[in-house]
């Protein structure tokens, strides 16, 4: 059985790491009101970069001459797993990597080989881990991604796929909804999806355009742009995530560290009862045999 010592011992570790989650949550609270902001100014202009290339891509017969459009015979599938470079957010991390296991073990069963291409140190280690072999890697990017992060994603992918040494890429990422919330997204990224070839979007621009120099060449400038603005959004989305799991897993975190300091207390205060009865009978004992 456990000494008054021993409990006092484990209420001042719980009141420790109580002190640290109340702050962790703080800080993970403060830094989602910015990554926040930053997704929600983004997705407008995604959204309309999308539109506007629906709208060119409809507007030229040579759509399918543009190299990121290109579709073929899969034989190399690449999977870009979006995780984090820290952890202690729940199972923010270990959701992207097991979606991504299992997207490979899909395309694997499939035929198809696979190549990663691991975005945050947590995946990365763990994908290595688990004896994948990782094309490329990016870490040290995803507490606070800048659109050059995309735009070096977005290149390599590019010469990848333009090379043939792949036929498709899959992303695997958490796409914020909410503080409380996050939602695991698989977006395949190239082929650039088939509805930039045939307009089908529900919502394009109003208006006319005048091309110049003509609506093949605005198409060749635009998928890049697209395709790096997709990677950053999907950047932004997963740092929101993030830190919104962070400050959900260190809120639970410090209300656990509160019940068992509650319990320790209680088993403190019990011990400390057993103790004063036992020297009551003692002294009683004491006195009766004095008589």
């Amino acid at each position: 059985m456990a000494t008054r010592q021993d409990i006092r011992r484990r209420i001042r570790f719980a009141q420790n790491v109580e002190k640290i989650t109340k702050a962790m949550e703080l800080v993970a609270a403060s830094r989602l009101r910015r990554a926040q902001a930053r997704i929600e100014a983004l997705r407008p202009y995604a959204d309309r970069m999308q539109q506007l290339t629906v709208e060119v891509a409809a507007a030229t017969s040579r759509a399918h001459d543009q190299p990121l459009l290109a579709r073929r015979d899969v034989s190399t599938v690449a999977v870009v797993a979006l995780t984090a470079d820290r952890g202690l957010a729940g199972g923010f991390n270990a959701n992207v990597v097991r979606r991504s296991l299992e997207v490979a073990a899909r395309e694997r069963g499939d035929g198809h080989e696979v190549i990663w291409l691991a975005i945050g140190r947590r995946g990365t280690s763990t994908l290595r881990f688990r004896g994948q072999e990782i094309e490329t890697d990016y870490t040290g990017i995803t507490d606070r991604p800048a659109y050059a992060d995309a735009q070096a994603i977005a290149q390599r992918v590019a010469d990848l796929y333009t090379e043939e040494r792949i036929d498709r890429v899959v992303m695997v990422y958490n796409h914020f909804i909410s503080a409380l919330a996050q939602r695991l997204e698989e977006l395949e990224l190239l082929p650039v999806p088939e509805s930039l070839l045939t307009g089908e979007e529900p919502e394009t621009i109003s208006g006319s355009y005048l091309e110049e120099p003509d609506a093949s060449t605005i198409l060749a400038h635009l998928l890049p742009t697209y395709l790096e603005v997709t990677i950053y959004r999907a950047l932004l989305e997963s740092t929101a995530s993030e830190h919104g799991a962070r400050m959900t897993a260190m809120r639970n975190a410090s209300e656990n560290a509160g019940e068992l300091i509650e319990s320790y207390t209680l088993q403190m205060n019990r011990a400390r009862q057993a103790e004063i009865t036992q020297e009551i009978l003692e002294v009683v004992a004491g006195a009766d045999a004095l008589e």
